[in-house]
């Protein structure tokens, strides 16, 4: 589905072998249900979350959780965490769970980057994409003290010296890094000439800005809104295509940027399984999604519901894997 990657694969594919030695010795832990004609898809689902505990994907499966067992739409879910490599790591194990209905997996934006950006092995067509589901959005932060008022006094120095300006994110290539890729190259700046500091998440990224060992983070919103209202930080813009409800922060394609990149949430199903077993996923899926439960966790994460499935959800992995690649490419790495 993503299209063919021309860099040598040879060092990625010795990498994937030694960490996905490590990553199925420990998915033994948990169980993974082996599919059959007669598996009760509503009794018992595996939800593997491709990254650690407390971050982003790891929110979004505990939260499609909850709204399953509150809803009563599957009975028992567990969340299983299989980390490493921009969600790639569970990917590659997730392509060997063939047949295995009773296991889905959460994606989005940030696996594309670690596709492109760990010459991965496998990619989204390796297995069965269910739905896009949800989206949220990065935010452009100092600071309390910081001499950037605006984006447009961050930009003014950039321009003037690359350099003069350090960012801070999560990982090289995460959509925090492909964000300010994306501005610079809106603005005529080299992204590969920039300082960037990744981190493994908005906590540390946080860090260094309030240590000053950084003078600008790009993270989620939702991960650092309570720093926002409390003044320890202040939030410049967003890069969401318009403005979140209840959210007092100008866009960055209002301030004049044309920047809208999404952190978009989705849910796979494993490769083999039946159209059958397909379709009950995605009805699973589908009923969280319209459930009460998962709009109070829309409004209280502040994501934006962004469902999508079928043909129009495939074509829209191309076209993002497409564009994420072209970013990863301006960035040099």
């Amino acid at each position: 589905m993503s299209p063919p990657r021309s860099r040598p694969k040879l060092i990625g594919l010795i990498i994937y072998a030694i960490v996905f030695v490590t990553a199925t010795t420990t998915a033994v832990v948990f169980s993974v249900r082996s599919a059959s004609s007669d598996t009760d898809l509503r009794s018992n689902l595996t939800y593997i979350a491709p990254a650690g505990v407390g971050g982003g994907w790891d929110s979004f499966a505990r939260e499609q959780q909850q709204a399953m067992r509150t809803e009563g739409i599957v009975n028992n879910v567990q969340v299983v965490n299989i980390p490493g490599a921009g969600g790639t790591i569970g990917l590659s194990k997730f392509t060997t769970m063939t047949g295995q209905s009773t296991n889905v997996m959460a994606t989005g934006t940030a696996m594309l980057g670690g596709i492109e950006l760990n010459d991965s092995p496998v990619d989204l067509s390796d297995v069965r994409p269910i739905a896009r589901v949800a989206e949220d959005y990065d935010a452009i932060v100092v600071g309390a003290d910081s001499p950037y008022q605006s984006i447009d006094d961050i930009v003014a120095a950039w321009r003037k010296d690359v350099k003069a300006v350090t960012w801070t994110g999560g990982s090289a290539g995460s959509i925090d890094h492909l964000i300010i890729a994306a501005l610079a190259l809106d603005v005529g700046v080299d992204p590969a000439g920039m300082t960037f500091i990744p981190k493994s998440g908005g906590g540390e990224a946080m860090q260094t800005l309030l240590n000053g060992t950084t003078d600008v983070a790009v993270t989620g919103y939702n991960e650092i809104a309570d720093q926002v209202e409390s003044g320890r930080v202040r939030a410049l813009a967003i890069s969401a295509p318009d403005r979140l409800p209840g959210v007092d922060l100008p866009t960055l394609v209002e301030a004049g940027y044309q920047v809208d990149l999404v952190n978009w949430r989705g849910v796979l199903a494993p490769p083999g399984i039946t159209e059958e077993e397909y379709t009950e996923l995605k009805a699973i899926i589908e009923e969280t999604r319209n459930s009460a439960a998962w709009q109070d966790a829309l409004t209280r994460n502040k994501w934006i519901d962004s469902y999508l499935t079928g043909a129009e959800f495939d074509q829209f992995i191309t076209q993002d894997q497409q564009r994420i690649a072209e970013l990863i490419k301006e960035l040099g790495l």
